[in-house]
């Protein structure tokens, strides 16, 4: 284990992080392909009958939680239109999702670039953290109106509110320039629209919509915020099967860090979504929980208890008793296209164990004969190695760069361009 350290948090213990991979525990991974009555699953149609279905399940009951069954009545509103965005390179749409159920309504507010062309286009959908202002510097994007956490570190964010000092703060994470000019779309919405990123006993964001007459919390296997985001994330390409300017039947679905996590528990829910990609998503995303590196299950959910179903806790510095693993949320994806990257200097999101959650989803990718990372080693930085299953590792920080989204651009014309038509 991690030296058997400990640290008091709000009352409670939990081990330190551990950045030595000296100190990783021998651990033995749940295999994919052995169904809960121990019989070995050899096609794609038992996968996808019967061993999909179980490993689903047991992430939703332990992991992120349930989502509700109920659907909700959706209305979409064209609040503006901009057809020189960019310097005249795209049209600009700002749309608003409405959410309702007898409960109440909730607005999410749809950010959408398209470059200019007669045919629907792929797209890139993602969350982003501090507002849709935030993804470019163009002046006339709605300022934010969501949950927004007041940090300090965060410029023009205050008071809960985006300020006009915001706008442009996220750009470099985005590069809807670059985006454009490959040909694609690019989609985005605040997660606080969703859901707010802090523990407020899931009262101000979705949740309240599906509770039942004097209901305040969730039960301990209902979705939490990450699975709120992946709800969200559905609801967005619900708008985009609408639209006739893009193609929904082609959507890659993006994020980084708890963004990240958020973007593969979507994938794996919604088969909708053509093809996912997880920027540095660590804990609860791509990187393997048993090997408790950087940050384990139960810092996670001390420092942050709202992502992640209460179930999860039990879990907490007892990684070991989870009957599942990230690899198998990797191989929920499959038979679609999946790339998880790293970065040399993010060790609190394990690296070594993003690139092996991506390497053990490779069984199950093989019963649909698609071809994997095609190693059994790391690969060097500014390497990106694999198939359908992808992986790099880049040079630096905690981040979602230009470098990393040449590599996702490629990655989609290699299976978004070669899907279409």
């Amino acid at each position: 284990m991690t030296a058997g350290i400990v640290v008091a948090v709000a009352g409670e213990t939990v081990k330190k992080e551990n950045i030595d991979e000296s100190k990783v525990p021998p651990y033995t991974l749940p295999d994919p392909l052995i169904d809960s009555h121990g019989r070995r699953v050899t096609t794609a149609e038992e996968w996808m009958e019967t061993r999909r279905p179980e490993i689903h399940r047991l992430f939703e009951t332990e992991v992120y939680g349930r989502a509700p069954r109920e659907a909700p009545k959706l209305e979409f509103h064209v609040d503006s239109e901009k057809r020189d965005a960019l310097g005249g390179r795209a049209i600009r749409k700002e749309v608003t999702i409405d959410v309702s159920t007898a409960r109440g309504h909730l607005p999410l507010h749809l950010l959408l670039y398209t470059p200019k062309t007669d045919h629907p286009l792929p797209v890139f959908l993602g969350l982003n953290f501090h507002g849709n202002q935030g993804v470019t510097s163009e002046p006339d994007i709605q300022l934010a109106q969501c949950w927004l956490i007041n940090r300090p570190d965060v410029r023009g964010i205050l008071d809960n509110h985006a300020t006009e000092e915001s706008r442009g703060t996220e750009s470099s994470r985005w590069q809807v320039e670059q985006v454009v000019a490959r040909g694609y779309a690019l989609a985005t919405m605040c997660c606080g629209d969703i859901d707010p990123d802090f523990d407020d006993g899931f009262q101000n964001g979705v949740h309240p919509l599906f509770y039942s007459k004097g209901q305040t919390h969730g039960a301990d296997d209902e979705w939490a915020t990450i699975a709120a985001w992946a709800w969200g994330l559905s609801r967005a390409l619900d708008y985009l099967e609408t639209d006739k300017s893009v193609d929904a039947k082609r959507v890659a679905v993006i994020g980084h860090s708890r963004l990240g996590k958020t973007a593969l528990w979507a994938a794996a829910c919604d088969q909708r979504f053509a093809m996912a990609i997880s920027n540095d998503s660590g804990c609860g995303g791509a990187a393997l929980s048993k090997r408790v590196f950087g940050e384990t299950v139960g810092l996670i959910n001390k420092n942050f208890p709202h992502w992640f179903c209460r179930n999860f806790r039990k879990y907490n510095d007892h990684e070991e008793l989870l009957p599942v693993d990230q690899h198998e949320l990797i191989a929920l994806i499959a038979p679609r296209p999946i790339y998880v990257a790293s970065a040399s200097d993010d060790k609190h999101a394990d690296p070594l164990g993003e690139f092996l959650g991506a390497k053990n989803a490779e069984p199950v990718y093989k019963l649909f004969g698609k071809k994997g990372l095609g190693t059994k080693d790391m690969p060097p930085v500014e390497h990106p190695i694999g198939d359908v299953i992808h992986y790099h590792l880049r040079t630096g920080k905690h981040d979602i760069t230009a470098y990393d989204w040449q590599q996702y651009l490629d990655f989609a014309d290699r299976y978004l361009r070669e899907s279409q038509g």
